[in-house]
């Protein structure tokens, strides 16, 4: 009897050896990550996201693959490509706006979507319940920009104490532009400044904007953000250069392409905690569960260089408070 049951063990094993093997060799699956841009291509929000990525042990390729689409400004072509990523079956999308996430949102109520860029309201845009409990499958890091709208008209007004008329450069077709715009008439009625509206639709649209705002006889230029104005940051930093335009935004390489002034959150800090949050949703955390995060450091930078140029002085009640300045 026992002979048998010998023998029938060894022929199990001859059986099933093969079919464990065949799975010991196999790969483990690499998750696969999807980014979905509003932009184009050449994102500065990608590079730095990943280079933070790398900083968690991620190698592309060994155990992480990427899959990117960008609709190069046409927003009408996002939904389709949110589809395309879906149908890809990337476990995480991660977009750098509002346009990019609410086309994701709309394209999967599964996947994770990770939002890391000009978010700055994700609960009156709709995309979360409330920052400490997200809901649904999204969550991300915001950048305050509407509440900062105020504080960048404010550093005009103390760089420049007799300005009373300034420019917004504002993108209508991007949500979180379209706060900063609403954010900064608030706060202009108190400053005592009559804004000008620079709305733009379009990368042709930048050179008659600027015409129109020397027409209103703007003092200053406070440049909000969003993919299309991002994307066309040189030559907005040359036509207010060529309008003799003092400008503020609220992203630091606008300062050292040669802008004058940039007020913002600490322009790594979103990349690498966005970084944290794929990283745990990866590892089995759900987004319903992980708090919208918020910047926690703060940039005043400022190129002395610029102003020399334009004639200004910066006061160094100002000055004193910059963490950058490019001399």
């Amino acid at each position: 009897m026992s002979a048998k049951i010998f023998l029938l063990v060894i022929f199990a094993v001859s059986i099933l050896a093969p079919f464990y093997q065949a799975q010991a060799q196999q790969p483990a699956k690499i998750p696969k990550i999807g980014f979905l841009g509003a932009g184009g291509a050449s994102n500065f929000w990608l590079e730095s996201f990943q280079r933070e990525f790398r900083k968690l042990g991620y190698v592309e390729g060994k155990n992480i693959a990427f899959e990117s689409r960008y609709a190069d400004t046409k927003y009408d072509r996002l939904p389709a490509l949110a589809d395309e990523l879906v149908r890809l079956k990337v476990d995480v999308i991660i977009t750098p706006g509002a346009n990019d996430t609410r086309a994701a949102k709309n394209a999967t109520r599964t996947i994770p979507i990770v939002f890391l860029g000009t978010v700055s309201d994700p609960v009156s845009l709709g995309l979360v319940d409330s920052l400490a409990r997200p809901g649904g499958n999204i969550t991300g890091f915001t950048t305050i920009g509407a509440a900062l709208a105020g504080k960048r008209l404010e550093l005009l007004k103390e760089t420049i104490p007799k300005l009373s008329r300034a420019a917004v450069l504002w993108h209508p077709q991007n949500p979180g532009s379209d706060q900063q715009w609403k954010e900064s008439q608030l706060r202009a009625r108190e400053l005592g400044l009559q804004l000008h509206s620079m709305a733009v639709s379009s990368a042709n649209s930048f050179e008659s904007g600027f015409r129109d705002a020397a027409k209103a006889r703007s003092g200053a230029l406070f440049v909000t953000g969003g993919g299309l104005i991002a994307n066309n940051q040189t030559q907005i930093i040359s036509l207010a250069a060529k309008n003799r335009l003092p400008a503020i935004a609220g992203r630091g390489d606008f300062v050292e392409l040669g802008g004058l002034m940039s007020y913002g959150p600490d322009q790594i800090e979103p990349y690498r905690r966005a970084a944290v949050l794929v990283d745990k949703i990866l590892k089995g955390a759900k987004p319903a569960d992980i708090p919208v995060e918020q910047p926690t450091k703060f940039e005043l930078m400022i190129n002395l260089k610029t102003a020399k140029t334009l004639g200004l002085t910066i006061p160094p009640v100002v000055l004193m408070r910059a963490e950058k300045v490019i001399k």
